[in-house]
């Protein structure tokens, strides 16, 4: 295997590859003293010694997020007066938009007449091109 040439000391190599084995031998020892002597597999019942924690902040649910929100209040006589307004402003508005679009699909488009198209084959036919000179390369 070839050699490898670091950009760093090799001292400095040694104190980063240290630290990282005392990190990780740290974390290993910390997480084995804080262990709990014996553990239990899942369904097997606790000795007794841990009790079922209280939740202090849980709060039960309202009875609005069981049953719905209420209904919504009834409308006033102010409120349907103005609805209805509304309403018949919209129908209006409507109706006008609808005589419009008639009165534009009925009358006749405007005839255009297409522009005659240039005569570019005639132009060429009557005034040719001067021959290229014949210093010229062809290309």
């Amino acid at each position: 295997m070839p050699r490898t040439d670091w950009s760093m000391p090799r001292p400095l190599l040694q104190v980063v590859a240290g630290a990282l084995v005392a990190v990780a031998v740290g974390s290993f020892s910390l997480g084995v003293a804080t262990a709990p002597s014996r553990g239990r597999l899942p369904g097997e019942r606790s000795d007794g010694a841990s009790q079922a924690v209280q939740a202090v902040e849980a709060t039960p649910l309202s009875q609005e997020r069981i049953e719905g929100p209420p209904p919504p209040p009834e409308p006033t006589p102010e409120e349907l007066a103005k609805l209805e307004a509304d309403k018949k402003a919209r129908e209006e508005a409507e109706a006008a938009r609808i005589a419009a679009e008639q009165a534009l699909a009925s009358a006749p488009p405007p005839v255009v007449a297409p522009a005659p198209a240039p005569d570019r084959v005639g132009d060429i036919l009557q005034n040719p091109p001067p021959p290229p000179a014949a210093e010229d390369p062809p290309f």
